[in-house]
């Protein structure tokens, strides 16, 4: 059973805006949605636990392990957290192809696969997310759907201990936009993965809202997943 605990401040003030982001929850959840319209805070909340932004304050400890702990100088760097992060585009490499950009997550740091790169790992996503017949292409030449295989492919190939989506079906249409939960929701309990995703679309927080939180203004509130009807309508940017 996965144990996470954040607590998490930072203000941010800027020419056009004055914001506090202080969030606390605990969850032995699975599947936590972060819930909310736009500005409330979700993709700052992702970040900060994926140790992309400096906090003022905070706490993350992941299944015993402090990964930050601002008052004791802990703060582990993105690459030693073995967190995974899906960004909302993907964020694919447009000059490699399916198993070059596969392969990239298999190393820290920059390096630049072969274009023939072998590893059992990557023949095993290639076949699991049925990505083997455009290994050789190039995201320019992909669907919205196989581009998100692909990117989850080089989260998860590193064997991550939390996986971070950021609104990972918002660029997808309704169709594909079904199936891809689906699959996400298959592939998430088949590996056993515990996984936070943000969202603005009742419907994520239906498939995925083992525990939800409602975020409003940089403020937390916990909710059931039956709370947020699929009926609600949220607005479709996140900050």
């Amino acid at each position: 059973m996965t144990a996470l605990s954040i607590r998490l401040r930072k203000h941010f003030i800027t020419p056009e805006r004055d914001f506090l982001l202080d969030v606390a929850f605990e969850s032995t959840s699975q599947r936590i949605v972060l819930f909310g319209p736009s500005g409330a805070g979700k993709s700052l909340t992702l970040q900060a636990i994926a140790g992309l932004i400096h906090l003022d304050e905070g706490e993350i400890v992941l299944n015993g392990t402090t990964l930050l702990d601002m008052n004791k100088g802990i703060d582990l760097t993105p690459q030693a957290r073995r967190i995974a992060y899906l960004f909302q585009d993907y964020a694919l490499f447009p000059h490699l192809n399916v198993r070059q950009n596969i392969a990239f997550g298999l190393k820290r740091g920059w390096w630049n696969p072969s274009k023939h790169v072998a590893h059992a790992d990557i023949d095993y996503w290639l076949n699991a997310f049925d990505l083997k017949p455009v290994a050789r292409q190039y995201p320019g030449q992909l669907s919205g759907g196989q581009k998100q295989r692909v990117a989850l492919a080089r989260a998860l190939i590193p064997h991550p201990q939390l996986l971070l989506l950021d609104e990972p079906f918002s660029a997808l249409d309704m169709a594909l936009r079904q199936r891809m939960r689906q699959e996400l929701a298959d592939l998430q309990s088949r590996l056993d993965i515990p996984m936070v995703l943000i969202t603005h679309d009742p419907d994520d927080v239906a498939m995925f809202g083992d525990q939800v939180v409602n975020l409003r203004e940089g403020i937390v509130q916990i909710h059931d997943a039956g709370s947020i009807s699929p009926s609600r309508q949220e607005s479709r940017s996140t900050p």
